[in-house]
């Protein structure tokens, strides 16, 4: 959206008000508003609704109107019900705290793309009054939980949809539900609706969040719709994917939308597909009651429904996919849901339980992984599945992760004119890689990065030390008992980062299996070294949270046996602000998971989106973004891909072997980065991510892979954009 510079401010404001029959709404122009519902609501169906059990997009991290209105010089206006507006996005919420980590930020990610390369797209998800979880760290006793209050009526970006019949009451719909009593009853959810707009503001994915926390909602279900990934129960966790799979059909009815493709982002909303196979078997069968319903029939009906959905699945791990037991089950749905479920989700590992991931695979059109290594352990696990199941490789949204003093870098190249709306303008970065005018400016936002993050871990350091004597917490970091008002953390020692979900198998305790010998590489060499960490365990995860307890348990240590040349931080309450200041400033991103059991992983790509290599294990993305070493180091075992090698056990972990295998790799990376100021091997890697992984890993090129999936009919100039953004990478070759 350009301003006229002749137009008055406050006329162009006027502008970005729009109003539809279920609100008004700021920040898109009417033009905008209608051709968005315009696409959504044809009879063709040609549209795609996207599902997602979490989605992560908190408008401090990213918010193209409030980058607009600031570029404006705009904070108020004259105008009550635009000030309104603005006193939200200036003012209001900054987080959005309705995702866990890399599923729900990746959910984020391909919609704001699908935003910026004009897809006619709609997401539902749930709205979580109580979000996820506030972490607070202990260093005795590790991750506490806290609960998350959060205002969705004063949060930027996010309206809740009126009715239009009755405009000043909120818009419900009801869904079908048994109560704990067995009987039959209704759960009433209002709507909310964020705005994932453009970049340019002019397009936008509308992202309706279904709020079942109302007083007329029965209390089983209202307290299921609390928290995400509530833990108290598997009755909750059950309640939570029906509220989420049987409320897409009833509020895209209640909108108009007809969108004729669903895309399952995880089995996690899966039930919809039965409501999809209800619907056609009381089509075909002209029937009230499904029990006159034979088994070929549904099979018959399933097969229909599957030409309309696609499905991607996230995670070889056993606790990613749901499984729940069939007297569970039957206490919350009906016999008729029972039998499509005993048709379609069996287990045949656990036949007492219905297996959702099971179910998901069999009915689609489509199925993929989400890398290449990815897809071969998913052939393996489900080989009945293995011919349609390809890959499409993750990716991560290029303008909300590289950092602004990066972009305004690249913002002054030539050879990257455009690189905003393409991604793949990167590849002309290896024209630069001996530029001595591009190399110095990128050393400079690198360094700048770095003193962003160090500010921010200092002044958090020093509020953890004066938590010793004002609150019952005890500091989460060692180093917090070493400073004082005038020590801190030096931005110019080569600095690791690693953050992501605290669960076994990620291994974030790998590196210090053996502290003497890591201390050892320091105190040699007169090396020293910070390691950043951060991440949430799931609060059921007894053993992810043991993981967080043994990484604070060897602050004091390493600290210690390396003469003080190593100080290890953990910084609390992860969420996508630290992980952007996290990526772009540190020296170097680690992951370390047993392979194969890191689908994709999407932090290390966020890393290379700023030119930071990645020292990880070839797993995930990496096995795709390593080329030959251009781009970082790889260590650990490198085996071929079995069934043998997904255990999770402790003792199958391979600990000693992967962490001898880092120790063996740390030196030559230190060197590297100490042998000369301007830090040279480091650069040329950040080049070769800029100029290799960029146009790779990114969620448009991804966007434009799934979109041979959908089988939508599209303008011919956004067809030949995504076909320009397909050609920068094959994930299935």
């Amino acid at each position: 959206m350009q301003r006229d510079a002749t137009m008055p401010l406050e006329t162009s404001l006027s502008q970005m008000l729009s109003s539809s029959d279920f609100g008004n709404f700021f920040g898109i122009s009417q033009e905008v508003q209608d051709l968005v519902w315009r696409n959504l609501t044809e009879k063709e169906g040609n549209s795609v609704a996207y599902i997602s059990m979490e989605i992560g997009a908190d408008p401090d991290v990213y918010s193209p109107l409030a980058k607009k209105l600031r570029d404006l010089q705009v904070t108020e206006s004259s105008q009550s019900n635009i000030q309104g507006f603005l006193k939200k996005i200036f003012y209001g919420p900054g987080k959005i705290p309705n995702y866990s980590g890399g599923l729900g930020i990746l959910a984020g990610d391909t919609l704001k793309s699908f935003a910026d390369c004009h897809l006619p797209v709609v997401a539902v998800s749930l709205l979580y009054r109580h979000g996820y979880f506030s972490q607070i760290v202990d260093s005795q006793l590790g991750q506490l939980s806290q609960r998350v209050d959060w205002n969705p009526e004063d949060t930027p970006g996010l309206y809740l949809l009126r009715d239009p019949q009755q405009p000043e009451k909120p818009l419900h719909i009801e869904v079908p539900f048994l109560n704990e009593y067995d009987q039959e009853t209704v759960a009433t959810a209002q709507v909310w609706m964020k705005i994932e707009v453009s970049e340019a503001l002019d397009f936008f994915i509308p992202e309706l969040l279904l709020d079942f926390f109302l007083p007329e909602t029965p209390a089983l279900i209202r307290n299921a719709a609390k928290q995400l990934y509530d833990s108290e129960s598997s009755m909750v966790k059950a309640l939570q994917r029906r509220m989420l799979g049987t409320g897409i059909l009833p509020v895209l009815q209640a909108l108009g939308i007809t969108s004729r493709t669903f895309h399952l982002n995880e089995q996690h909303g899966v039930v919809v597909a039965m409501q999809l196979i209800a619907e056609e078997l009381y089509r075909t069968l002209k029937a009230n009651d499904l029990a006159c319903a034979t088994n070929a029939q549904i099979l018959t009906a399933a097969s229909t429904v599957a030409q309309r959905i696609v499905y991607t699945i996230h995670t070889p791990v056993k606790a990613g996919h749901d499984r729940f037991d069939k007297s569970l089950y039957a206490g919350i749905s009906h016999k008729s849901c029972q039998r499509i479920l005993d048709l379609l989700a069996r287990d045949d590992d656990n036949p007492h339980t219905y297996n959702f991931t099971n179910f998901a695979m069999q009915v689609n059109r489509s199925a993929n992984s989400v890398s290449r290594l990815h897809r071969d352990v998913t052939h393996k696990q489900f080989p009945q599945f293995a011919d349609k199941i390809t890959a499409i490789t993750n990716g991560v949204h290029h303008l909300t992760w590289i950092s602004d003093a990066r972009a305004a870098v690249f913002d002054t190249i030539p050879e990257l004119q455009g690189w905003r709306q393409d991604p793949g303008v990167f590849k002309t970065v290896a024209q630069l890689k001996n530029n001595q005018e591009f190399r110095s400016a990128l050393l400079d936002a690198w360094r700048k990065d770095t003193h962003i993050l160090f500010d921010f871990v200092n002044t958090m350091l020093r509020q953890h030390r004066s938590q010793m004597t004002q609150t019952w917490i005890d500091p989460p970091n060692y180093y917090s008992s070493l400073i004082d008002h005038i020590t801190k953390l030096n931005p110019d020692i080569f600095t690791i980062g690693f953050a992501r979900r605290f669960s076994t198998y990620k291994r974030a305790d790998l590196i210090f299996h053996d502290i003497d010998k890591l201390a050892d590489i320091f105190v040699s060499n007169n090396w020293p070294v910070n390691f950043f960490f951060a991440g949430k365990a799931h609060p059921a995860d007894e053993p992810g949270k043991t993981v967080i307890r043994l990484i604070l348990g060897h602050q004091e240590e390493l600290h210690k046996k390396s003469k003080g040349l190593a100080n290890l931080i953990f910084i609390p309450n992860y969420d996508m602000a630290i992980a952007k200041m996290l990526v772009a400033g540190v020296h170097a991103w680690l992951n370390s998971p047993k392979r194969p059991l890191e689908a994709s992983g999407t932090s290390g790509m966020k890393a290379a989106m700023n030119g930071v290599p990645n020292i990880s294990i070839m797993d995930g993305w990496w096995a795709e973004g390593h080329h030959n070493g251009e781009t970082g180091w790889k260590f650990g075992h490198e085996g071929n891909v079995s069934i043998e090698n997904l255990s999770e056990s402790r003792e199958e972990l391979l600990y000693k072997e992967d962490s001898n295998s880092f120790y063996n790799l740390l030196p030559s990376v230190l060197e590297d980065f100490y042998r000369d100021r301007t830090h040279s091997a480091f650069l040329d890697k950040g080049i070769m991510n800029l100029c290799r992984n960029i146009p790779i890993f990114n969620t448009h090129r991804m966007a434009a892979e799934y979109l041979k999936k959908y089988d939508l009919q599209l303008p011919a100039e956004i067809k030949t954009k995504m076909q320009s953004f397909a050609q920068l990478y094959s994930s299935d070759s």
